[in-house]
């Protein structure tokens, strides 16, 4: 499985953090960098759009002191998620500023387009593209993505309902290219696990929400550390796509998460709260079902340490077995 050098050669640990609406912030994309793994976050956190060319020229700016002044050690490359969905109506500029700053990753979810791949392309930069099935992830290679991954069961925020073991089994059937797998991973342990079913990379998001410098309360940060994946409800009501949340922070909004309604997609609406007034990511707290894992609000390069430690210790169990 052939991972780009950029990415193969550059990382301390096979592992991208996953972009996290509002909750994923120039501060803490530097801190995954430096430590090592791909920090990444979504466009639309700039705001107002003309924000996220301030954060390319930091991003950018910081990463390239670090390498000048770390010549043996450089920060992994970074990513920028871009929403390739109708309700997204700043898509074009937020690309010409990933062209300006030459990004060299571009995650593209909900939607497959070739004219997004080929802007990317033609500065040398990599497509990842976010799949919940098969049936899309043909859809995004013959979009011309780079790359894919595989958002399974358990994973944060707008997740498939497919198990990994599967979804990675039948992709892996007709494609040998870069391939990352997302879902309830929060451990060493699984980063190991998604390389031995075949992805390339794990890809990971909520353990990262209870980092000192992710851009959430500090009472979200705490639910993360609290909470196990029996806290974690999957709906369509806030977004009008299926995805999982903390139960708490349902139960704060004053509504009962066993019997939630469903949402219209016609409605998504990043961050408006889909058909409820309290707000999809803002209020109700976005999570996978990896959280039992997370004991402590720590560092991202204390978190990345742990995980490190405990992807050795894995594999030297497989290698004495």
């Amino acid at each position: 499985m052939a991972l780009p050098q950029k990415l193969r050669d550059a990382l301390s640990l096979p592992l991208v953090a996953a972009p996290m609406f509002i909750v994923s912030n120039p501060e803490l994309v530097i801190a995954q960098c430096k430590a090592g793994i791909v920090g990444s976050f979504p466009a639309l956190n700039a705001r107002p759009a003309a924000e996220l060319e301030a954060w390319l020229q930091r991003i950018t700016g910081e990463l390239d002191a670090y390498n000048t002044a770390n010549p043996g050690r450089p920060a992994a490359p970074f990513a920028v998620n871009q929403i390739v969905h109708g309700s997204n109506d700043r898509l074009q500029h937020d690309l010409e500023m990933c062209v300006k700053y030459q990004v060299p990753i571009v995650i593209t979810s909900l939607g497959a387009k070739e004219i997004v791949n080929d802007t990317v392309h033609s500065y040398g930069g990599i497509t990842l593209h976010d799949i919940i099935s098969d049936r899309f992830a043909r859809k995004a290679i013959e979009k011309g993505a780079d790359g894919l991954i595989a958002v399974a069961a358990g994973a944060g925020g707008h997740a498939g309902s497919t198990s990994p073991f599967a979804l990675v089994q039948e992709i892996r059937e007709w494609f040998d290219g870069p391939l990352l797998l997302s879902g309830a991973i929060a451990t060493g342990d699984g980063i190991l696990a998604a390389q031995a079913m075949g992805a390339d990379l794990a890809y990971m998001g909520s353990a990262f929400i209870a980092t000192v410098e992710a851009n959430a309360q500090q009472a979200y940060k705490q639910a993360i550390v609290d909470n196990t994946s029996a806290d974690i409800v999957n709906s369509s009501l806030f977004t009008g796509v299926h995805g999982n949340y903390l139960r708490p922070s349902i139960v704060a909004a004053g509504m009962d998460p066993d019997n939630l309604p469903d949402g219209d997609i016609s409605s998504m609406n990043f961050g408006s709260g889909g058909d409820t007034s309290a707000k999809a990511w803002k209020d109700i707290w976005g999570c996978g079902q990896g959280i039992g894992a997370v004991k402590d609000v720590l560092p991202a390069a204390e978190l990345v340490a742990r995980l490190q430690r405990e992807y050795r210790a894995a594999r030297g169990r497989l290698l004495a077995a």
